[in-house]
């Protein structure tokens, strides 16, 4: 408890701290934002600072870093490491930027952002792999509370239906309708099961792995399909705590309804920050989980253990929560893992209709040209849903692929914000070290997974470390130029 204690510290002065200085960075200013400039009453409204807040800490969070921490946990006290450092320094940096850097392009999406910043090529090949992850998201986040569902009542088919009717409607109302009203009290509910948990941490201060105890001291062995080694895994599997690429495709919906840039640090930057406690928070209960002695209620995990671990985070949510928190804890799981991803489904798929309106300039006013575009969406979801459905391990496997692309447009994002800030003369050395770390965690899985080419460690770990440097050479080589063409138009 003592490592949980001092991270939690670390996040909160991190934020007070970091968050400053890379808000300096920045520069925020009084200039007009999207909101007010370009107010359609659709997409583009200012909303309260207190409303972005909790619709962006929803909106980036999901269950994310819930299923995330759990995941994680058996990695040992190294998650409080990447969770704290990872959050501080990459996570919310991204997210602070990318969000700010939107705004400043009246409200731009990220394959826009792309291809300003690194070219033609990368933003049509980023939109394509930005809208298939937005539609991943979507997908994986239908299903599996359309099985937690059909527990209550009713069919796992009835309740997709349903979810999708939702979509639909989300999707075609103005972003204050429904997200700015239900989303708070989501986002609320999320944030008060997570103090009720740190609350019930304390009073019971398990004795759980310390970080002094070994960042090696591993718990349970997890699904063969995952890499049991710290490096690269523990990168992939924590991902919303720490930093994740998602986050700069929801970042922009914000973007559209923020009234002053002055806002940016405590919604982007703190949203992130708040992001990392959650993650913290389940983390610690699941060490207590999966390292302490087995009580009444546990034995489920003995089933998981045989199925993979990652299927067991659902159920280490409803098992603690009704556990420890009682009915109100149960309420309070069943919208975490159910109205959550729901809601993270809802903002993806509008993200995906945003960045495709944006690259075929088709105006969104009309609900006729939002149906155009959104339609085809579906019935790509559906079409992805029914494989996953049909095929056993079909949601392991999606959501396996969604992890790697996840972190891999934390990659892209990082490197357009770091040519951003070279360009405009600041300190670029904040986003060059996390994308150059990123880059080697990206490579370095895709190359040792099973799910992809499942070459030797030894081998992966090389070639990861090769495309390292050779991305460093590309990038002073590529500085070096920026800066002489600087200098000829100075003289």
């Amino acid at each position: 408890m003592i490592s949980f204690t001092l991270s939690l510290l670390a996040l909160i002065a991190g934020y007070v701290f970091y968050g400053r200085f890379i808000e300096r960075v920045f520069s925020p200013d009084d200039r007009m934002t999207p909101a007010i400039e370009k107010a359609d009453g659709i997409d583009y409204i200012a909303l309260p600072s207190w409303k972005i807040f909790m619709i962006q800490f929803l909106n980036i969070a999901g269950t994310g870093p819930i299923f995330g921490a759990i995941m994680g946990a058996k990695f040992g006290p190294v998650a409080y490491l990447w969770i704290v450092l990872g959050c501080i320094f990459a996570g919310a940096t991204h997210d602070y930027l990318s969000g700010m850097l939107s705004v400043r392009n009246d409200g731009a999406g990220l394959p826009h952002l792309i291809g300003k910043y690194l070219g033609g090529t990368a933003k049509r090949c980023m939109l394509v792999f930005t809208v298939f992850l937005l539609i991943m998201v979507g997908t994986v986040f239908v299903y599996s509370p359309a099985e937690i569902l059909h527990t209550i009542g009713g069919s796992s088919m009835m309740w997709i239906g349903i979810i999708f009717i939702y979509y639909v409607i989300a999707m075609m109302l103005p972003i204050d309708k429904i997200i700015g009203k239900i989303y708070p009290l989501f986002a609320f509910s999320l944030l008060f099961m997570a103090f009720a948990l740190m609350v019930m941490l304390f009073v019971k201060m398990p004795a759980i792995p310390e970080l002094w105890d070994g960042l090696d001291n591993m718990g349970m062995k997890t699904d063969p399909a995952w890499t049991d080694q710290i490096f690269p895994a523990l990168f992939i599997t924590i991902a919303c705590g720490a930093i994740s690429g998602f986050h700069a495709t929801q970042s922009p919906l914000m973007a559209r309804c923020i009234k002053s840039e002055r806002m940016g640090r405590p919604i982007f930057y703190g949203a992130m920050i708040t992001e990392g406690a959650v993650a913290l928070i389940w983390a610690t209960v699941s060490a207590y989980f999966f390292y302490g002695e087995p009580s009444p209620g546990y034995q489920l995990i003995e089933a998981a253990r045989e199925t993979g671990f990652h299927t067991s985070a659902p159920a280490v949510v409803n098992i603690i929560c009704n556990d420890w928190l009682g009915v109100a804890g149960g309420i309070l799981a069943l919208l975490g893992v159910v109205a959550a991803p729901i809601t993270s489904g809802d903002t993806a798929f509008r993200s995906a209709r945003l960045i495709i309106s944006e690259f075929a300039h088709i105006d969104q006013k009309s609900i006729t040209r939002r149906l155009l575009i959104s339609i085809p969406l579906f019935v790509i979801s559906i079409l992805m849903l029914y494989w996953q459905i049909e095929n056993p391990d079909g949601f392991n496997i999606i959501w396996q692929y969604f992890g790697w692309a996840n972190q891999a447009l934390s990659v892209f994002t990082l490197w357009t914000i770091t040519v951003f800030l070279v360009r405009e003369h600041k300190p670029y050395i904040v986003t060059l070290i996390p994308a150059l770390f990123m880059t080697t965690v990206c490579t370095t899985f895709l190359l040792v997974s099973r799910q992809a080419f499942n070459l030797p460690s030894g081998i992966s770990y090389a070639a990861g470390g090769c495309v390292c440097m050779a991305t460093a050479v590309w990038f002073a080589v590529w500085l070096k130029k920026q800066r002489s063409s600087t200098l000829n138009q100075n003289e």
